[in-house]
Protein backbone atom coordinates (compact mmCIF):
# COMPACT_ATOMS: atom_id res chain seq x y z
CA UNK A 1 0.00 0.00 0.00
CA UNK A 2 2.80 2.39 0.92
CA UNK A 3 4.65 1.93 -2.38
CA UNK A 4 1.43 2.26 -4.37
CA UNK A 5 0.58 5.48 -2.52
CA UNK A 6 4.05 6.89 -3.19
CA UNK A 7 3.88 6.10 -6.92
CA UNK A 8 0.38 7.58 -7.23
CA UNK A 9 1.20 10.62 -5.03
CA UNK A 10 -1.79 9.99 -2.77
CA UNK A 11 -2.28 8.86 0.83
CA UNK A 12 -2.45 5.22 1.90
CA UNK A 13 -6.10 5.57 3.05
CA UNK A 14 -6.96 6.86 -0.44
CA UNK A 15 -5.36 3.76 -1.99
CA UNK A 16 -7.27 1.50 0.42
CA UNK A 17 -10.59 3.14 -0.51
CA UNK A 18 -9.85 2.87 -4.24
CA UNK A 19 -8.92 -0.80 -3.84
CA UNK A 20 -12.19 -1.49 -2.00
CA UNK A 21 -14.18 0.12 -4.82
CA UNK A 22 -12.35 -2.08 -7.35
CA UNK A 23 -13.05 -5.18 -5.24
CA UNK A 24 -16.75 -4.32 -5.17
CA UNK A 25 -16.81 -3.67 -8.90
CA UNK A 26 -14.99 -6.84 -9.97
CA UNK A 27 -16.42 -8.98 -7.15
CA UNK A 28 -12.93 -10.28 -6.41
CA UNK A 29 -10.45 -9.64 -3.60
CA UNK A 30 -7.75 -8.72 -6.19
CA UNK A 31 -5.10 -8.79 -3.44
CA UNK A 32 -4.89 -11.03 -0.38
CA UNK A 33 -2.67 -10.71 2.68
CA UNK A 34 0.27 -13.08 3.16
CA UNK A 35 3.25 -13.19 5.53
CA UNK A 36 5.24 -11.26 2.92
CA UNK A 37 2.62 -8.59 2.16
CA UNK A 38 -0.13 -8.55 -0.45
CA UNK A 39 -0.39 -11.18 -3.18
CA UNK A 40 -2.41 -10.69 -6.36
CA UNK A 41 -5.26 -13.10 -6.99
CA UNK A 42 -5.44 -15.11 -10.20
CA UNK A 43 -8.11 -12.74 -11.52
CA UNK A 44 -5.92 -9.70 -10.75
CA UNK A 45 -3.00 -11.28 -12.58
CA UNK A 46 -5.21 -11.92 -15.61
CA UNK A 47 -6.38 -8.31 -15.55
CA UNK A 48 -2.82 -7.02 -15.33
CA UNK A 49 -1.66 -9.20 -18.21
CA UNK A 50 -4.53 -8.12 -20.47
CA UNK A 51 -4.32 -4.43 -19.58
CA UNK A 52 -0.52 -4.12 -19.81
CA UNK A 53 -0.35 -3.69 -23.62
CA UNK A 54 -3.07 -1.00 -23.50
CA UNK A 55 -1.33 0.90 -20.70
CA UNK A 56 1.97 0.63 -22.56
CA UNK A 57 0.42 2.19 -25.67
CA UNK A 58 -1.01 5.05 -23.59
CA UNK A 59 2.39 5.62 -21.98
CA UNK A 60 4.14 5.62 -25.37
CA UNK A 61 1.60 8.07 -26.81
CA UNK A 62 1.83 10.49 -23.90
CA UNK A 63 5.61 10.34 -23.56
CA UNK A 64 6.11 10.60 -27.31
CA UNK A 65 4.25 13.89 -27.51
CA UNK A 66 7.22 15.76 -26.02
CA UNK A 67 10.70 15.96 -27.52
CA UNK A 68 13.33 14.15 -25.45
CA UNK A 69 15.91 16.43 -23.83
CA UNK A 70 18.57 14.87 -21.54
CA UNK A 71 19.08 18.23 -19.82
CA UNK A 72 15.56 17.95 -18.40
CA UNK A 73 16.15 14.50 -16.93
CA UNK A 74 16.33 13.99 -13.16
CA UNK A 75 15.96 11.17 -10.67
CA UNK A 76 17.80 7.84 -10.81
CA UNK A 77 18.84 5.77 -13.81
CA UNK A 78 19.70 2.11 -13.16
CA UNK A 79 21.67 0.18 -15.78
CA UNK A 80 22.79 -3.43 -15.32
CA UNK A 81 26.00 -4.42 -17.11
CA UNK A 82 27.83 -7.68 -17.71
CA UNK A 83 30.91 -7.97 -15.44
CA UNK A 84 33.39 -7.28 -18.28
CA UNK A 85 31.55 -4.13 -19.31
CA UNK A 86 31.01 -2.79 -15.80
CA UNK A 87 34.66 -3.18 -14.80
CA UNK A 88 35.98 -1.75 -18.07
CA UNK A 89 33.70 1.16 -18.89
CA UNK A 90 31.94 2.37 -15.73
CA UNK A 91 33.68 5.76 -15.69
CA UNK A 92 33.27 6.39 -19.45
CA UNK A 93 29.56 5.50 -19.41
CA UNK A 94 28.92 7.54 -16.28
CA UNK A 95 30.74 10.59 -17.66
CA UNK A 96 28.97 10.41 -21.03
CA UNK A 97 25.53 10.27 -19.39
CA UNK A 98 26.28 12.95 -16.83
CA UNK A 99 27.72 15.28 -19.44
CA UNK A 100 24.40 15.29 -21.30
CA UNK A 101 22.12 14.82 -18.27
CA UNK A 102 23.82 16.52 -15.29
CA UNK A 103 20.81 16.24 -12.97
CA UNK A 104 20.50 12.45 -12.89
CA UNK A 105 21.89 9.98 -10.38
CA UNK A 106 23.40 6.93 -12.09
CA UNK A 107 23.40 3.41 -10.67
CA UNK A 108 25.58 0.99 -12.64
CA UNK A 109 24.80 -2.53 -11.41
CA UNK A 110 26.45 -5.88 -11.96
CA UNK A 111 24.13 -8.10 -14.02
CA UNK A 112 22.63 -10.64 -11.61
CA UNK A 113 20.13 -13.50 -11.75
CA UNK A 114 17.35 -11.05 -10.84
CA UNK A 115 18.21 -8.45 -13.50
CA UNK A 116 15.71 -9.58 -16.13
CA UNK A 117 12.88 -9.52 -13.58
CA UNK A 118 14.03 -6.07 -12.45
CA UNK A 119 13.89 -4.78 -16.04
CA UNK A 120 10.36 -6.17 -16.40
CA UNK A 121 9.33 -4.50 -13.11
CA UNK A 122 10.90 -1.15 -14.16
CA UNK A 123 13.43 -1.33 -11.32
CA UNK A 124 16.21 -1.35 -13.95
CA UNK A 125 15.96 0.74 -17.11
CA UNK A 126 18.43 -1.06 -19.36
CA UNK A 127 20.69 -4.11 -19.28
CA UNK A 128 23.73 -5.14 -21.31
CA UNK A 129 24.86 -8.75 -21.55
CA UNK A 130 25.68 -11.45 -24.05
CA UNK A 131 22.93 -13.33 -25.86
CA UNK A 132 20.54 -14.97 -23.39
CA UNK A 133 18.48 -17.77 -24.90
CA UNK A 134 16.03 -17.92 -22.01
CA UNK A 135 15.20 -14.19 -21.90
CA UNK A 136 11.48 -13.56 -21.16
CA UNK A 137 9.21 -12.51 -24.02
CA UNK A 138 8.63 -9.13 -22.34
CA UNK A 139 12.23 -8.15 -23.07
CA UNK A 140 13.46 -6.76 -26.37
CA UNK A 141 17.08 -7.06 -27.45
CA UNK A 142 19.24 -4.91 -29.68
CA UNK A 143 22.74 -5.93 -30.69
CA UNK A 144 25.44 -3.55 -29.52
CA UNK A 145 28.57 -5.09 -30.99
CA UNK A 146 30.05 -8.36 -32.23
CA UNK A 147 32.76 -9.51 -29.88
CA UNK A 148 35.79 -11.77 -30.12
CA UNK A 149 37.60 -13.59 -27.37
CA UNK A 150 41.21 -13.53 -26.31
CA UNK A 151 43.25 -14.41 -23.22
CA UNK A 152 45.10 -12.37 -20.61
CA UNK A 153 48.22 -13.33 -18.66
CA UNK A 154 50.59 -11.44 -16.38
CA UNK A 155 53.21 -9.30 -18.09
CA UNK A 156 56.10 -11.66 -17.28
CA UNK A 157 54.18 -14.90 -17.85
CA UNK A 158 56.50 -17.65 -19.21
CA UNK A 159 54.21 -18.33 -22.18
CA UNK A 160 56.08 -17.09 -25.28
CA UNK A 161 54.61 -14.99 -28.05
CA UNK A 162 51.23 -13.31 -28.32
CA UNK A 163 49.06 -16.09 -29.78
CA UNK A 164 47.54 -19.00 -27.86
CA UNK A 165 46.70 -22.23 -29.69
CA UNK A 166 43.99 -24.56 -28.41
CA UNK A 167 46.65 -27.26 -28.10
CA UNK A 168 48.59 -25.03 -25.67
CA UNK A 169 45.64 -25.07 -23.28
CA UNK A 170 46.31 -28.65 -22.13
CA UNK A 171 49.22 -27.51 -19.95
CA UNK A 172 47.71 -24.29 -18.57
CA UNK A 173 45.45 -23.39 -15.66
CA UNK A 174 42.57 -20.98 -16.15
CA UNK A 175 40.66 -18.36 -14.22
CA UNK A 176 37.15 -17.62 -15.50
CA UNK A 177 34.46 -15.08 -14.72
CA UNK A 178 30.99 -16.11 -13.56
CA UNK A 179 28.39 -14.13 -15.52
CA UNK A 180 24.76 -14.61 -14.47
CA UNK A 181 22.36 -15.78 -17.21
CA UNK A 182 25.23 -16.39 -19.63
CA UNK A 183 27.85 -18.71 -18.15
CA UNK A 184 26.75 -19.25 -14.55
CA UNK A 185 27.91 -22.88 -14.46
CA UNK A 186 30.27 -23.42 -17.42
CA UNK A 187 32.23 -20.58 -19.01
CA UNK A 188 32.20 -19.92 -22.73
CA UNK A 189 35.92 -20.70 -23.02
CA UNK A 190 35.44 -24.09 -21.31
CA UNK A 191 32.78 -25.06 -23.85
CA UNK A 192 35.07 -24.20 -26.77
CA UNK A 193 38.02 -26.13 -25.34
CA UNK A 194 35.86 -29.19 -24.73
CA UNK A 195 34.56 -29.02 -28.32
CA UNK A 196 38.20 -29.18 -29.47
CA UNK A 197 38.94 -32.15 -27.21
CA UNK A 198 40.76 -30.27 -24.44
CA UNK A 199 39.63 -30.73 -20.83
CA UNK A 200 40.33 -27.31 -19.26
CA UNK A 201 41.93 -27.00 -15.83
CA UNK A 202 39.85 -24.36 -14.04
CA UNK A 203 41.75 -23.18 -10.98
CA UNK A 204 39.76 -20.08 -10.04
CA UNK A 205 36.31 -18.60 -10.69
CA UNK A 206 34.76 -15.34 -9.53
CA UNK A 207 31.89 -12.98 -10.30
CA UNK A 208 34.33 -10.07 -10.02
CA UNK A 209 36.74 -9.39 -12.90
CA UNK A 210 38.87 -7.39 -10.45
CA UNK A 211 39.39 -10.52 -8.32
CA UNK A 212 40.36 -12.56 -11.38
CA UNK A 213 42.76 -9.87 -12.58
CA UNK A 214 44.44 -9.81 -9.15
CA UNK A 215 44.83 -13.60 -9.13
CA UNK A 216 46.09 -13.77 -12.73
CA UNK A 217 48.53 -10.90 -12.17
CA UNK A 218 50.13 -12.91 -9.36
CA UNK A 219 50.14 -16.40 -10.87
CA UNK A 220 50.62 -18.32 -14.11
CA UNK A 221 46.88 -18.68 -14.69
CA UNK A 222 45.30 -17.62 -17.97
CA UNK A 223 42.18 -15.45 -18.08
CA UNK A 224 40.01 -16.10 -21.19
CA UNK A 225 37.98 -12.96 -21.70
CA UNK A 226 36.30 -10.59 -24.09
CA UNK A 227 38.16 -8.16 -26.34
CA UNK A 228 35.83 -5.54 -24.92
CA UNK A 229 37.89 -5.71 -21.72
CA UNK A 230 39.60 -2.35 -21.43
CA UNK A 231 43.20 -3.52 -21.31
CA UNK A 232 44.36 0.06 -20.66
CA UNK A 233 42.94 -0.33 -17.14
CA UNK A 234 44.72 -3.61 -16.43
CA UNK A 235 48.29 -2.65 -17.24
CA UNK A 236 49.69 -5.57 -15.22
CA UNK A 237 48.37 -8.02 -17.84
CA UNK A 238 49.13 -8.66 -21.51
CA UNK A 239 46.73 -9.91 -24.13
CA UNK A 240 47.03 -13.08 -26.21
CA UNK A 241 44.99 -13.77 -29.32
CA UNK A 242 43.41 -17.24 -29.36
CA UNK A 243 43.51 -19.58 -32.36
CA UNK A 244 40.30 -21.65 -32.36
CA UNK A 245 41.47 -23.98 -35.15
CA UNK A 246 39.01 -22.74 -37.74
CA UNK A 247 36.05 -22.16 -35.41
CA UNK A 248 34.65 -18.64 -35.82
CA UNK A 249 33.57 -17.32 -32.41
CA UNK A 250 31.74 -13.99 -32.45
CA UNK A 251 29.43 -13.73 -29.44
CA UNK A 252 27.31 -10.59 -29.51
CA UNK A 253 26.70 -8.06 -26.78
CA UNK A 254 23.04 -7.08 -26.55
CA UNK A 255 21.02 -4.35 -24.87
CA UNK A 256 17.94 -5.63 -23.01
CA UNK A 257 14.91 -3.47 -22.23
CA UNK A 258 11.18 -3.84 -21.64
CA UNK A 259 8.94 -4.20 -24.68
CA UNK A 260 6.92 -1.18 -23.58
CA UNK A 261 10.07 0.95 -23.97
CA UNK A 262 10.54 0.03 -27.61
CA UNK A 263 9.87 3.65 -28.59
CA UNK A 264 11.23 5.25 -25.44
CA UNK A 265 13.77 7.86 -26.55
CA UNK A 266 15.59 7.87 -23.22
CA UNK A 267 16.18 4.12 -23.35
CA UNK A 268 17.49 4.28 -26.92
CA UNK A 269 19.66 7.26 -25.99
CA UNK A 270 21.23 5.29 -23.13
CA UNK A 271 21.78 2.33 -25.44
CA UNK A 272 23.49 4.54 -28.01
CA UNK A 273 25.84 5.98 -25.37
CA UNK A 274 26.93 2.52 -24.23
CA UNK A 275 27.32 1.34 -27.82
CA UNK A 276 29.43 4.38 -28.68
CA UNK A 277 31.73 3.91 -25.66
CA UNK A 278 32.40 0.23 -26.42
CA UNK A 279 32.77 0.52 -30.21
CA UNK A 280 35.20 3.43 -29.92
CA UNK A 281 37.37 1.37 -27.57
CA UNK A 282 37.34 -1.60 -29.94
CA UNK A 283 38.30 0.64 -32.86
CA UNK A 284 41.24 2.05 -30.89
CA UNK A 285 42.43 -1.40 -29.84
CA UNK A 286 42.34 -2.64 -33.45
CA UNK A 287 44.54 0.27 -34.53
CA UNK A 288 47.18 -0.52 -31.91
Amino acid sequence: MRRAAERLFVSQPAVSKALQRLRDHFEDELFVKTHHGLRATEYANDLAENLAPLLDEISITLNGSKAFNPLEMNGTIKIALAPFILSSYASEICQAIRQAAPNVQIHLLNWSRSTMDEIIKDDVTLGVNYEINHAPKELLTKMIVKDTFCAYVRKDHPFPGDRLQISDCRDLEFATVIAADWNSSVSFSEKIMKIKGVEPKIAFRSELPSAIIDVVANSDMVFPASKTVNVDKISQLRRLDIEFDGIVIEPCLHAYYHHKNRRNEMVHWLRSIITDVITKHLERSQQQ
